[in-house]
Formats: C-alpha cells, sequence, structure tokens
C-alpha cells in the first residue's frame, strides 16, 4: 500500500517543479529601446521609447535615462527619472526644471523620453534603465542605443513678391530648397495657398519623388494647369495656367528633409516655410485671352492635324469674336463674328477637296482641321482673336496667343542601322555607352521599334533593353534588376537615334553588341504592320579587371611654404579611365615631429565630406575639390606649423551589387608627401653706426632706436635698452628697460627701485619705426654707452604671435660734461693688506669741489681682483643726506648689510668700513662722487661726479705661532704644558721627600741578624 502513495508524492513535487520552470521563463525581464543609431536635427522635439517585459512586481514600472557622451565614453550622465526628481545631474538638472526634457508614460511599461530643443551636447549613448521589482535578478534591466545630433543645414528661399495677374493668366513661382547633410537624406518640397484663415495645399513632391496634387487642384493637376518641376539640383517652380480668381492668396513653399531610421519608418528632421509672395487675380471683365493647342507636335506626312484656338472670356453671349490662324506669322485661314471661314490660296483648295475644314465647336472653341497634310504644313502656328460688333467688320480689340510647334515627317523605308560605342576597351566599373543611328535613303520613315543584343564570349545570344513603337520601354532578362538599379538605360536622343547606357559594368559584360529596327505602319483599320526589319552591325568590347591596373599616386607641387602660403596635395588613382566608378579618397596626416596620424578628410562615393575627429584645425583651411578623373584635390590656405608634417591618401573603388548593396572592390595607398613649413626670413634692420652725443648737465636727451627695414608691415617689436658706464663699441650693458609688442613699458634694475630714476628715464614711439629712450635732467651719471635690442613679432595663421628675428643696435655713446664742475678725488691707486676677521678702513677723498657748501653723494663698488672681467657691483650709497641705500646681497643680507658701513670722516673724506674682513673680500674698490650744488632757484642738482682711484685689498691668513698650533691642537697642548708641568712636580716632590726623611741608629753585631744580606760587590774597572 505504500508504493502507490510514494509515487503520487514523487508526481505532484515533478508537476510543482514543472509550474515553477515555466514561471521562472515567464518572468524573465526585457528592456528594449528604439533601434539606433537614430539622426535628429539640433533645435528640434526628440523621442527615445523605452520598453519592458516579463518582470514581476507592481503593473507600474519605473523609467532611468542616462547618457555616455562621445568626448568621455566611459562617464554615465543621468538626465532624468520616473522615479526621483533628484535623479539628474546638474548638467540636465536645470532643463529638466524648465521642461524641456520630460519624460511621458505611454503605459505601465511603456515611457518617452523628450528633449524639446535638442542641443549638440546631447549626442551619445543612451541608456534605459529600469529598476528591479522582481523577487529574483532575471533578464537584462537595461538597453542602450546611439544618438546622432546633426545641424539643421535645410535652406527654403523664395523671393517674396506681390503679383497682379487676371484670369487666364499664368503663374510661375521657384522655391530653392538646399541641404548640406552628411547622412542620406530625402526632401520634400510642398506649395500651399493662403486665403485667410484657410491653408490649400496647391501640389507636392513627396518624399519618395511622387507627385501629390492638393485636394483643391487635383483636376487642374491632371488637366496640366498646375505642373510642380524640379530645375536643375535645388529649385522647384510652381506653375498654374489658366489663373482663376479663386488662385487670389498668398503662395508659400515649405520645405521638410526626411530621414529613414533603422527600422524602415521615415522621420521628417526639419522643416522650413518660406516668406509669402502675394497673388491678386483680377477678373478678366471684358478682357478676354487666345490659346493655341495642336493636337500633336510631331505628325507624319499623309496624317492628320487638329489645331483648336481658345477664347478665354465672359459672358460669350453678348459678344462676337473672329479668329485668324497664321503659320509662319503668314494668314491661313480666318473665321468671322458670324461664323463664315475665308481661306487663303491654296488652303481654299484643299478646302473644297475636304482636306482642310474650320468649325466653332462651342462658343469658346475654334477648331482647324488639316488632312493628308505635306511636309509643308510643319512649321510655327498662332492665332489672333479680335472682338468687334457683329455688323461692322473694324475690330476694337485683339489678342494673340503663344506659338506652338508643329513638325512633319515622311515615312522612311529601306533604313541602314549603325552602332557606334565610345570605346572598345574599359575598366571594370567603367560606363558603356552606344549609338544606334538609322539612316534613310528617303525623306520619311513609319514607327520605329527598337530591341538592344548582347553576344558574350560563350556565343550566348541574349537582349538586354528595348523600346516598342508607342515609345514604352521593354526589359529583358536577366537585366531587369540591373534597369530598375539605373545601371543599365536607354533613351531616343533624337529621332532617328537611341542610346544605350551601361553603368558599373561588370566582366561578364564583355562580347558583341548590336541593335535591331523594326518599322511599323499604322494601317486603316488602326492595327500596326511590321513593314521592315533591320540589324546593325556588331560592336565588340573589352572590360578589363580593375584590381590588376589600380594605382594611387600623391602628388604636390609646393613641398616647402611659408607661413600663410597656400599648398595644394592631388590624389591622383590611374589610369585615368576610372571615371564612372565610385570611389572614396581618403587623407591621413601625420603631424611634423610626431609619430602619430589620423583621417584627415574623406570624400565618399556618394560625394560626401567626412572629416576626421582630430582635423578641427584644417577646417576653416582646406577646400576639397574631386575632379571629373576622380583626382581629390587638396588646397590647404594659410599654412602654419599645425599643418606641416606627412600626408597619404588611400583610394577605394566602389560598386553596387544587385541587391543595391554598396560593395568595396579594390583599395590603394599612396606613397609619403613631406611638406614643410617655416616661418619667413627676418628682413629687420637696425642703424649699424655709432654715434656719439654730447649734452650738458639737466639737458634733456634723446636716443633713437630706428627700425630700417621689416619683414611685414603688420609686424610688432619688443624693444629692449640697455647701458653700461664703459664707452666703446663691444660694451655689454644693464637692461634699464623693456617695451614690449603692445607697448607696455617694464623697468629693471635701479629704475625699477628708484622711482625718480623710472620717471627720469622715459621711453617713446614717435613712429612705427622708431623707438626712442628719453633722459630728463641728464647727469654726468649718465654718461656712457647706450643700444637697443629689437626683437621683430609677427601673428602666424593661427593667431598666435611668434619670433621671427631679433638685432642688436649700435653703440649710441653719451658724454655729459658739467658746465662749472671743479669736483676732484683722490686717483693714487692703492695697495691695504689686512687679516682675516680685522677692522679695515677704505678712505674716499675728496681733493676739491665747485662750492664750500657742496653736499655729496657716495658709491662704493667693488670688483673681484681675480677676475679681470668681472663686473663692476655697487655695495652701497650714501646720499647727500648721508642716508645709506644698499645694492645686491647687501639688500637682502641682514649680515651682510651689518659688516659693510660707509662712514663721513669729515666735509671731504669718506670711509668705507668693513668688519671682520675675510679673504672672499678680496679684490678693487673704488667710490664714485656726485657733487650737489644749490642753483640760483634754490635747487639742489648735481653739478658734477667723478670717480676716485682704486684701493686693492688682500686679505690674509694670520701666520701660525707655537700658541696658535699649539692652541690649534688639544693632544699637543697637553704634550707640551700639561703632562711637563706634571712630571716635573713628581720629580720635585720625590727629591723633598728624600732631602727632609729623618736618619735611623746602625745595629750591634748581636743584634745583626740571623740572615745576613748579601753586599753586591761593585767593582770599579778603573781600579784594575
Amino acid at each position: 500500500m505504500e508504493q502507490p502513495c510514494v509515487k503520487e508524492k514523487i508526481g505532484i513535487v515533478l508537476v510543482f517543479s514543472l509550474i515553477l520552470s515555466f514561471d521562472s521563463c515567464a518572468a524573465q525581464r526585457q528592456v528594449e529601446l528604439q533601434e539606433g543609431p537614430l539622426v535628429r536635427t539640433e533645435g528640434r522635439h526628440m523621442t527615445i521609447q523605452c520598453d519592458v517585459s516579463g518582470y514581476q512586481g507592481v503593473s507600474e514600472q519605473n523609467f532611468e535615462w542616462s547618457i555616455f557622451r562621445p568626448a568621455q565614453p566611459t562617464l554615465k550622465i543621468q538626465i532624468i527619472s520616473t522615479a526621483s526628481s533628484d535623479f539628474p545631474y546638474a548638467v540636465y538638472g536645470k532643463r529638466v526644471q524648465n521642461n524641456e526634457v520630460y519624460t511621458q508614460r505611454i503605459n505601465g511599461d511603456s515611457a518617452l523620453l523628450h528633449i524639446t530643443k535638442l542641443q549638440k551636447t546631447d549626442e551619445g549613448k543612451y541608456e534605459c534603465h529600469t529598476p528591479n521589482t522582481d523577487s529574483v535578478y532575471w533578464g537584462s534591466y537595461h538597453a542602450m542605443m546611439n544618438l546622432i545630433v546633426i545641424p539643421d543645414t535645410l535652406s527654403v528661399v523664395s523671393v517674396p513678391q506681390t503679383l497682379d495677374k487676371v484670369e487666364g493668366d499664368s503663374l510661375e513661382l521657384s522655391c530653392e530648397v538646399s541641404k548640406q547633410t552628411s547622412q542620406h537624406t530625402h526632401v520634400a518640397v510642398t506649395w500651399y495657398l493662403q486665403k485667410g484663415d484657410q491653408n490649400l495645399e496647391v501640389i507636392s513632391l513627396t518624399r519618395d519623388f511622387i507627385l501629390r496634387p492638393g485636394e483643391s487642384f487635383k483636376q487642374r493637376q491632371a488637366s496640366g494647369d498646375v505642373r510642380l518641376d524640379k530645375i536643375g539640383v535645388t529649385s522647384f517652380k510652381l506653375t498654374i495656367s489658366k489663373l482663376q480668381k479663386s488662385d487670389q492668396g498668398e503662395f508659400y513653399c515649405e520645405g521638410t528633409e526626411w530621414i529613414q531610421d533603422l527600422d524602415k519608418s521615415w522621420f521628417d528632421l526639419t522643416d522650413k516655410r518660406t516668406e509669402r509672395t502675394t497673388v491678386n487675380v483680377k477678373s478678366i471683365g471684358n478682357e478676354f485671352l487666345a490659346l493655341i493647342k495642336a493636337t500633336a507636335a510631331n505628325v507624319t506626312v499623309g496624317g492628320s492635324l487638329e489645331i483648336i484656338c481658345t477664347v478665354e472670356a465672359q459672358n460669350f453671349a453678348e459678344r462676337f469674336f473672329s479668329v485668324v490662324w497664321f503659320l509662319n506669322k503668314n494668314e491661313i485661314i480666318r473665321i468671322g463674328p458670324n461664323a463664315v471661314p475665308s481661306f487663303q490660296s491654296e488652303y481654299k483648295m484643299r478646302e473644297s477637296l475636304g482636306k482642310v475644314m474650320v468649325s466653332k465647336k462651342n462658343e469658346r472653341d475654334y477648331v482647324l482641321k488639316m488632312y493628308q497634310i505635306q511636309v509643308e504644313d510643319g512649321g510655327t502656328y498662332h492665332c489672333q482673336v479680335a472682338e468687334s460688333e457683329k455688323i461692322s467688320s473694324g475690330a476694337f480689340s485683339s489678342r494673340q496667343s503663344k506659338e506652338v510647334e508643329v513638325t512633319v515627317q515622311r515615312p522612311q523605308a529601306n533604313l541602314k542601322v549603325v552602332i557606334n560605342s565610345n570605346t572598345a576597351e574599359v575598366l571594370e566599373g567603367d560606363f558603356l555607352q552606344f549609338a544606334c543611328d538609322i539612316h534613310s535613303e528617303t525623306a520619311g520613315y513609319g514607327q520605329l521599334s527598337i530591341t538592344w543584343q548582347f553576344i558574350n564570349q560563350q556565343n550566348q545570344n541574349s537582349d538586354i533593353i528595348g523600346m516598342n513603337r508607342d515609345g514604352i520601354q521593354v526589359t529583358y532578362q536577366p537585366y531587369h534588376e540591373r534597369v530598375i538599379n539605373s545601371d543599365v538605360r536607354m533613351a531616343r536622343v533624337k529621332s532617328d537615334s537611341f542610346t544605350l547606357g551601361i553603368y558599373n559594368a561588370l566582366t561578364s559584360d564583355q562580347g558583341t553588341y548590336a541593335c535591331k529596327v523594326m518599322e511599323w505602319e499604322a494601317e486603316s483599320n488602326g492595327n500596326w504592320q511590321l513593314i521592315g526589319e533591320y540589324v546593325s552591325n556588331s560592336k565588340a568590347v573589352t572590360i578589363k579587371s580593375l584590381e590588376n591596373s589600380f594605382v594611387v599616386t600623391a602628388m604636390t607641387r609646393s613641398p616647402a611654404v611659408r607661413y600663410y602660403g597656400t599648398f595644394e596635395l592631388q590624389c591622383i588613382i590611374r589610369p585615368s579611365e576610372v571615371t564612372h566608378v565610385p570611389a572614396s579618397v581618403s587623407w591621413k596626416f601625420q603631424p611634423e615631429n610626431s609619430n602619430d596620424s589620423y583621417p584627415l578628410v574623406t570624400f565618399t562615393y556618394d560625394t560626401a565630406i567626412k572629416w576626421g575627429n582630430k582635423a578641427e584645425n584644417f577646417k576653416g583651411k582646406i577646400i576639397v575639390v574631386k575632379t571629373a578623373t576622380n583626382t581629390v584635390r587638396l588646397t590647404i590656405s594659410r599654412a602654419s606649423r599645425l599643418e606641416a608634417g606627412k600626408f597619404l591618401c588611400i583610394a577605394e573603388l566602389w560598386g553596387r551589387h544587385h541587391s543595391n548593396q554598396w560593395v568595396k572592390k579594390t583599395s590603394a595607398t599612396s606613397n609619403i608627401l613631406q611638406v614643410k613649413v617655416r616661418p619667413p626670413e627676418s628682413l629687420l634692420k637696425l642703424t649699424e653706426e655709432v654715434t656719439i652725443i654730447q649734452k650738458e648737465i639737466k639737458d634733456v636727451t634723446e636716443l633713437a632706436c630706428n627700425i630700417l627695414a621689416r619683414t611685414q608691415n603688420d609686424s610688432r617689436f619688443s624693444v629692449m635698452w640697455f647701458f653700461s658706464k664703459m664707452q666703446g663699441e663691444n660694451v655689454k650693458g644693464e637692461n634699464l628697460l623693456n617695451i614690449d609688442r603692445n607697448d607696455i613699458v617694464r623697468y629693471y634694475g635701479e629704475l625699477l627701485a628708484d622711482s625718480q630714476k623710472k620717471m627720469k628715464f622715459q621711453s617713446a614711439k614717435p613712429s612705427t619705426d622708431m623707438y626712442k629712450l628719453i633722459i630728463q635732467k641728464t647727469d654726468v651719471n649718465d654718461s656712457g654707452s647706450y643700444y637697443c635690442h629689437v626683437k621683430e613679432w609677427l601673428l602666424d595663421p593661427n593667431n598666435i604671435w611668434y619670433k621671427v628675428g631679433e638685432i642688436t643696435s649700435a653703440i649710441t655713446i653719451l658724454q655729459v660734461h658739467p658746465a662749472d664742475a671743479n669736483l676732484q678725488l683722490g686717483d693714487n691707486n692703492v695697495s691695504v693688506s689686512s687679516s682675516e676677521d680685522d677692522v679695515v678702513e677704505l678712505e674716499c677723498h675728496i681733493v676739491n669741489q665747485t662750492q664750500t657748501q657742496s653736499q655729496f653723494s657716495v658709491t662704493w663698488y667693488f670688483q673681484r681682483k681675480e677676475d679681470s672681467k668681472a663686473k663692476e657691483m655697487a655695495l652701497l650709497k650714501t646720499d647727500r643726506h648721508n642716508i645709506p641705500q644698499y645694492y645686491g646681497d647687501l639688500l637682502t643680507d641682514p649680515q651682510k648689510k651689518m659688516k659693510f658701513q660707509s662712514v663721513k670722516a669729515s666735509h671731504n673724506m669718506y670711509k668705507l668700513i668693513i668688519q671682520k674682513a675675510a679673504q672672499s673680500d678680496s679684490g678693487v674698490y673704488f667710490c664714485n662722487v656726485e657733487e650737489w650744488v644749490s642753483n640760483p632757484q634754490n635747487e639742489w642738482v648735481i653739478q658734477g661726479h667723478a670717480r676716485s682711484g682704486s684701493t686693492i685689498l688682500q686679505v690674509q691668513s694670520p701666520v701660525a705661532t707655537l700658541h696658535s698650533k699649539a692652541c690649534a691642537s688639544s693632544s699637543l697642548f697637553y704634550f707640551l704644558f700639561v703632562y711637563p708641568f706634571i712630571v716635573f712636580a713628581a720629580l720635585a716632590i720625590v727629591v723633598v721627600y728624600f732631602c727632609l726623611r729623618p736618619k735611623k741608629p746602625q745595629k750591634t753585631a748581636h743584634e745583626k741578624s740571623l740572615w745576613t744580606p748579601i753586599e753586591t760587590l761593585i767593582v770599579d774597572p778603573k781600579s784594575e
């Protein structure tokens, strides 16, 4: 009994497990986004739909949208969430608050992301994520797609105007619609008529290139009175014949750019409208128009011709018209207001034979019929309508119609058919064209039909394409698909000439071609009869394979250019016969001094231009031209160092497969071109002659820096002025001031620290080629050598300044002489020796002075003795009030400032005191004294200056003595002084001890010890 129970339990468990497995499969989550990439336009409204299925939990799911931008593909930027308002990052937060970015729920498991004004920064990879509501993680929780944002390049232009028309007139309006989109898009064009609040669609050309009239214009479009024609590439012309009063209003054109997404649905990228043209249509009233129409423009000899003259007017019952027909401006037939015809010359006889008839079909139409017409009946016809009274023969108003051309041809027999070809040998993918010309010995021939035939290399005959006698094209297998793709075309270019064009020729097209012509004649019962069949001569064609002859060469005539120059690069595809094969050409660029190369620009096989990601610098400088021979020419203007480097081109030949898919056939890489871009050679030139200027104290001195030649007219200059107290041609001066290329002055040295000297030395720029250094109140200290150093600057094509050259001018020697200067210093050269750590005093003795009340400013200078080329350094200066001023290291080092002191010992004696002299203080010292005197205006001015003789200071190390040596070594000090003292002291103590010790009494004999000491006998060798 237990065994069935166990089996029953096992079955229940298996069933329950199966149910759970089905449940887990059904609960697998799946998130789906629109298939990408999507291409959308800047500034437009964009939506992305996200759907989730197979989820568990609540029925209303949440959605989170994020973006990964191309510049930072790993950085996730959160946009918006249906669950939390805190989800967006700051970059999208404001747009979410302004409702420029929002979500829309379609239902619980589907939502839309809306971006109302798309920006370029919205381009990237979008992620839709659904937070988990399932009991376990099972399935996908996010999906991703790419969004490409392109600029709005659609242009829709129509010149606004106001036109006054009358009923029956024709109206022509043009609309220019163009786009610069690199993606494959279609353009739809629609014309509208605005009548008050009513907006009527006139006619449109849809994105599928289908003409579609508006509801109110269907009948007029079918009759040919409303047309939309494409003129050229971008022009769309609206034509309305026989204007009606209801056509009055404002006309405008609307262009829409469409793109097909990957799901085959069409999306309107953008649409724009033109300005409006106002059309006023005046009722004809008493006006009338004359119109003419012929039943056929080409008529065969013996056929019939009907020419209708139509009168457009109102109130026909009370008006009377007469109509005159003209052939080549000669009157042939007339019908009066009483409908009685009159014929000219031979037409009267033809009317009597029933070959010419004239009738008034209705109140509007007057019909001229001619039978068994001859070649002479061909020509230009027009009619003239005149309004008159019924009784009077005089017309008081007339209108003339337009002209219509009628051609009359004779039927022809015994035709000769000849085939011609553009070439006997072409490349694979090239264009083949054949012409089938029909020649006749007589004047005319009947209706023709033609068939193009082909015999391949296996001698198999097949028909390609043809045209029947009604002018309808007929396609034969296996060329049906190639005809649909427009790779095989035929046309009737003239009445006696047909062409066959084979585009994207295949190697299987190699063989022999011919055309077969059949002539037909119409019988009286309406049937057609074959009256002749003619076959042309054959034409053999060879198709060469591309792979064996395809070569790409890069060339340039300008391997080296200057800044702002232009150089041209050519990518030449050989053989040059490759003209009809779609080719893409890519240029790659490797910058100078770099090992990395990147794509520059690509001219694709569908004539689009694609720029490389790193080619921003070239976009404004480069012109890309593709010639008819597939040569891609790059013209790079305003060259700079950023365009210098190596170039090469890669060419690819493309062909369209029978499935309408483009495939790459072959490719080739060119040689490398090296292009060097160099700045212009400097033509900067300054004064080269030494100038000597003599001045007196307090004079204003102007020193000129003349630029004699410059490289370019827009050059800028920076000028540095230098000064040296030494006079000569090869002196090296100190920088006084600098005028940069923006004419900003910067001071150096003493001029930077001393505001009075800064005011004294000024710069000026009287002209673009002259800079001046102006010295106010020149004194003796200003004597010396001056020169300027000029740097020339130019803007490179990237608006970056670069130095094109620099040059130094010749020396200008300034000599300042005091008017009555009697200052004299001691000029004897003195040598002073001193030991280290000594206090050294150096004297500056004023021997003679201009005035007894003169005051002096003393500056001490130092020059290292061991270096004769060393610069004389100012140490310190005391002004006429004896206030010190320090220079160099003394200005920044407090210890050195304490070491050197300038002291006024007496009225005519100044001293430089050096504390704790060191060997580094050895050198040449001298003083420079400025004499200040009081002028009649009680102003203190410099009367003159003088330089003392040189004092050569030699600081030596002290001479080594025993004391110094002993004190220098502790071991020697102990050996010489401490240890001898200890030894002598010990000896003295021993001597004193033995001298002062008491003597012991001698012992008796019986007191002698048993043990008698052994006496030591000392034998004196002298005694022996």
